[in-house]
């Protein structure tokens, strides 16, 4: 069995579209998505549309972003605090909690935090920062002793994570292992080509691969440059020359 692994979409479509197709050409069977479809991006609402329509899907599993908890719980005094850390994040919150609509928050507000799932005698746990927080970070510099204080109390043989928009992996002492699946809409790799992750399960063991998918990303700049939000450029030039994640 092949599973895919995606994650941080932020309302990039031409990125989605592209690993959606190469997602088919490696003739995934499953599909884990890990949250932070809409903030900040080019098309927030027609990204939310498009997992929408895979709510009933039986292969695919999803679970929401700490962004997605942002847009659904918004409020002005989140918008004040976050301003003050990061004031183009915050413009871009508050434009895309006036864009979605009741459907797409409710959408959004419904997902799990977190979700288990065993397949094929492996069981996996899907976060989006860390088993402890949706913002906490998992990178490739993370201390392994701090990895493993973030799993503790964690039964999944495998915790699939998201939120860095960098991938990574860690095989732990106590046998698990976690694997941070990268960025499909806001890459923070050298190259900014989208990345997800494949999983490949045979006899209770699995395979990691991640992939980097080409997309055009001059055009998904182009429209998020276009959208109405103070430092709309800021984040447009990030799809092109990968920059720190929040400004």
């Amino acid at each position: 069995m092949k599973i895919a692994v995606i994650s941080d979409i932020h309302g990039n479509m031409e990125a989605l579209d592209a690993v959606m197709t190469d997602i088919e050409r490696n003739k995934c069977e499953k599909l884990f998505v890990l949250g932070d479809y809409a903030m900040a991006g080019p098309e927030p609402r027609e990204a939310v549309n498009f997992f929408m329509q895979k709510e009933k899907d039986e292969n695919v599993f999803m679970i929401q972003g700490n962004t997605d908890a942002m847009i659904t719980s918004f409020s002005f005094d989140l918008y004040d605090s976050l301003k003050e850390k990061a004031p183009v994040m915050a413009e871009a919150l508050k434009d895309d909690e006036k864009n979605l609509g009741m459907q797409q928050k409710q959408f959004l507000s419904n997902l799990p935090i977190q979700k288990e799932v065993t397949l094929e005698g492996v069981s996996f746990l899907l976060v989006h920062g860390s088993p402890r927080r949706n913002n906490e970070d998992i990178l490739p510099t993370t201390p392994l002793n701090e990895v493993e204080k973030m799993l503790e109390n964690v039964d999944s043989q495998v915790i699939l994570c998201g939120h860095t928009h960098i991938p990574c992996g860690f095989q732990t002492k106590s046998k698990k292992t976690v694997v941070n699946a990268g960025s499909i809409g806001r890459p923070f790799t050298p190259e900014p080509k989208s990345c997800y992750l494949i999983i490949t399960v045979k006899d209770g063991k699995c395979v990691f691969e991640h992939q980097f998918v080409e997309y055009d990303n001059k055009k998904a700049s182009e429209k998020l440059k276009k959208r109405n939000i103070w430092g709309a450029d800021r984040l447009a030039e990030t799809l092109l020359n990968p920059q720190k994640r929040h400004f």
